[in-house]
């Protein structure tokens, strides 16, 4: 189960009672921020992609910045194809709706956008559809074990 996977990664840190299990979906940045009472720009939502070997490259960005597909082929070298929904959740671990960069399988390089660095908080899923925890850019960066940070998407 990939809220179990998420929650035994963030343990690591002691963070796994901070996932907060909501009574409504989060599956979405606006259906979070919603449910969250915060702006969908303060959700830091998990896109992924395929990259050249076969594995999975996750950008976590800010809600509502999009991937800039320039940017992405100048950063990774190859162009910006999502992961299908078919794939996501045996490539990354984690379903559509739920993607997030805790406990994810191996293969996936995860990257944290720049978008990210204007908010104190942010709020990313935990592996459900109706999961999510607040966490500081320093806590982001710690648990999710990221690769680097990226330029990669526009507002």
């Amino acid at each position: 189960m990939s809220i179990e996977t998420a929650k035994q990664h963030l343990s690591k840190w002691k963070k796994d009672n901070d996932i907060m299990i909501l009574d409504v979906s989060s599956a979405t940045v606006e259906l979070a921020a919603k449910a969250l009472g915060v702006t969908g720009s303060e959700i830091a939502k998990s896109v992924s992609f395929y990259d050249k070997s076969g594995g999975v490259i996750l950008i976590v960005a800010s809600g509502t910045a999009r991937i800039d597909g320039r940017k992405f082929k100048d950063e990774f070298g190859l162009k910006a194809k999502m992961l299908s929904s078919e794939d996501v959740e045996p490539l990354v671990g984690h379903p559509v709706g739920g993607v997030c960069p805790f406990g994810v399988k191996q293969g996936v390089k995860i990257y944290l956008d720049d978008s990210l660095k204007h908010f104190e908080w942010v709020y990313p899923a935990c592996g459900s559809g109706n999961s999510a925890i607040k966490l500081s850019i320093a806590e982001l960066e710690q648990s999710s074990e990221y690769v680097r940070w990226v330029n990669v998407t526009k507002e």
